[in-house]
């Protein structure tokens, strides 16, 4: 749902902003032809999959022309559990094996039957790119082919993870609801628009959102998933892991020593791979042409150290190849990352990113990114992060409306700076913010202040924001009108949005309701909101909302489902990164 944010309206959007030079034009055309190769690749490979996992059943010939178009038990168990009943029996019954199928290979077969259709919807999608497009419909059109891409990536990661150890179980979930998000992002680009493209694009990307939501319903019921939708707690399965008081202090554990060392070295000390300094005296005048030299796929940590000056380049972005990438600055407000893209530049606010990082294993320290578009121009992101097992550590983060976009995937920021207005964090991903400061400037004379707008929109994604030991203040220019410009912690951007503030402090610019309203009753009793033992004037829960959905959190076992131990996994990938944190509640 998108009730367009501008002033208080709509958080989605996205894209690119300048018609295609010729140049670009031909880049465009040798990607799409690569990405056809790829989704053809995967149709076949996902296909001879299927044939591997129900094997050479010896009734399947017979079974199926029996029952034809009936479902199996199997199928109608796994179906009945899903949000998308019909389209679950109608797409697996005629998937080769399904109806023999046990209720384990169903698992498989419903992510191979969707990777299909996956890879069926990007060559489908493509064959459309050369129509003449307007700016932002080019931009929306463009931030699908990117989406689908690293949505069929995705689900080939899953496809081959099942039946592993309890962390693969974390990141088929993971990975699942990422596809998912990167839907809804393709969809919001559009929401605003109309005519042929719109259509055309509706038509062959119809139905993977659902799709996935079906994939995530049966893997969850079959064990897949420890998430929870709210409350009550139940004590389900889950590994144990240290206590606070080993964990406390030490690093996550999916980081390695090397990087955990990295992360405390003053960035001159660092043995960096490239240097990147506007005066000449590094590698590379420009960030764009560091990104361009990192290896594809790496499986070690390569470092690109970006010397003290202020780098404004168009829309950088680490993309999904770029894995490992550590970027190391000079310090909060010495390296800066800046940008002035909105959507008034006719582009979605996905592609108004001054800086983007969807590479595995993305690390940034002691940098400032920056989107100086200002409040007029409403939608306007400096930082957007879709990578796995990402870490922001001391950086500043700053602009107004849709500051920083948390997209998808499992992030953690530690001693960061975040300045914004309207929904200045907002997104999808499982993110844990630790130790940070979260800053509201003043908006414009309509709007209010809302810090989050966590858009979950299947009860099945492992998803949400969790903002833990953190300060919650107001700028100057906040303070001295507060009065005139309340501030809300959040507002339910989708169905399920789920934000939790604990053991916070929150500055007296906090509206005494504490949470605002989307549109109406929209979301208020689905979506998960809570708040556990915060201090300072704007903590009290007296006046607080009575919807639903909104829990004054009393149980430590509830709370804790939302540290980085339990909500991001933290403690089995963060360690490696070299960023202290905190595995549990204790501070």
């Amino acid at each position: 749902m998108n009730y367009g944010r501008l002033g208080l309206t709509d958080p989605g959007g996205s894209s690119k902003s300048n018609l295609p030079d010729e140049t670009n034009s031909h880049t465009r055309k040798c990607k799409l032809k690569f990405l056809l190769i790829v989704a053809l690749i995967l149709i076949v490979a996902s296909a001879i999959s299927a044939a591997i996992v129900v094997g050479l059943r010896k009734t399947a010939g017979s079974a199926e022309s029996q029952f034809q178009r009936r479902p199996s038990q199997a199928i109608s168990r796994a179906c009945g559990r899903t949000r998308y009943q019909s389209l679950c029996v109608n797409s697996l019954v005629d998937f080769p094996g399904a109806l023999t199928a046990s209720d384990k290979d169903l698992v498989h077969i419903s992510v191979n039957m969707t990777l299909q259709r996956f890879g069926r919807a990007l060559y489908a999608a493509s064959e459309i790119s050369n129509l003449n497009m307007d700016l932002l419909v080019r931009s929306a059109y463009d931030d699908c082919m990117e989406l689908l891409d690293d949505s069929v990536d995705l689900l080939s990661r899953s496809l081959t993870s099942f039946g592993g150890s309890y962390e693969s179980t974390q990141d088929i979930m993971t990975w699942l609801s990422a596809s998912m998000t990167n839907q809804d992002t393709c969809s919001d680009g559009f929401d605003q628009l109309n005519g042929y493209v719109k259509n055309q694009m509706a038509d062959r990307l119809k139905d993977l959102s659902e799709l996935v939501s079906n994939c995530l319903a049966i893997f969850s019921a079959t064990g897949g998933s420890d998430d929870f939708a709210g409350v009550p707690i139940q004590n389900k399965r889950r590994r144990l892991l240290n206590s606070d008081n080993e964990e406390r202090g030490k690093f996550p554990k999916w980081l390695s020593r090397r990087d955990r060392r990295l992360l405390d070295m003053p960035a001159p000390t660092i043995r960096a791979d490239i240097i990147v300094s506007k005066d000449g005296n590094g590698t590379y005048k420009t960030i764009t042409e560091a990104i361009k030299k990192a290896p594809e796929h790496s499986n070690r940590r390569f470092i690109i150290y970006v010397k003290a000056g202020r780098y404004e380049e168009n829309n950088l972005k680490v993309g999904r190849k770029k894995t490992n990438i550590m970027f190391v600055g000079d310090g909060r407000g010495k390296t800066v990352i800046t940008g002035g893209k909105s959507i008034q530049d006719k582009t979605t606010t996905f592609h108004t990113a001054s800086f983007a990082a969807t590479g595995a294993g993305f690390i940034v320290k002691d940098m400032t990114f920056e989107n100086y578009a200002g409040p007029s121009k409403h939608q306007a992101v400096a930082l957007r992060v879709g990578a796995d097992h990402a870490v922001v550590y001391r950086c500043n983060v700053i602009g107004y409306q849709d500051t920083l976009y948390v997209h998808s995937q499992r992030q953690f920021y530690r001693e960061c700076d975040v300045y914004g207005t309207v929904d200045f964090i907002f997104g999808n991903a499982a993110v844990v913010f630790q130790s940070c400061t979260i800053h509201a400037r003043k908006p414009l004379p309509s709007q209010k202040n809302t810090i989050t707008a966590q858009n979950r929109k299947d009860p099945n994604q492992n998803t949400g924001i969790s903002i833990h030991a953190c300060k919650i203040v107001a700028e100057p220019d906040l303070e001295k009108e507060k009065g005139a410009y309340p501030t809300y912690l959040g507002r339910p951007w989708k169905m399920y949005s789920r934000t939790v503030y604990m053991l916070s402090y929150l500055g007296d610019h906090i509206h005494p309701r504490g949470w605002l309203e989307w549109n109406g009753a929209f979301a208020l009793d689905t979506l998960y909101y809570g708040e556990y033992q915060n201090s300072g004037p704007g903590a009290g829960v007296g006046q607080r909302v009575k919807w639903p959905g909104y829990h004054v959190i009393t149980s430590t076992v509830e709370a804790s489902r939302f540290t980085v131990r339990q909500f991001i996994f933290g403690s089995a990938w963060l360690p490696g990164t070299g960023v202290a944190f905190v595995a549990g509640l204790s501070t």
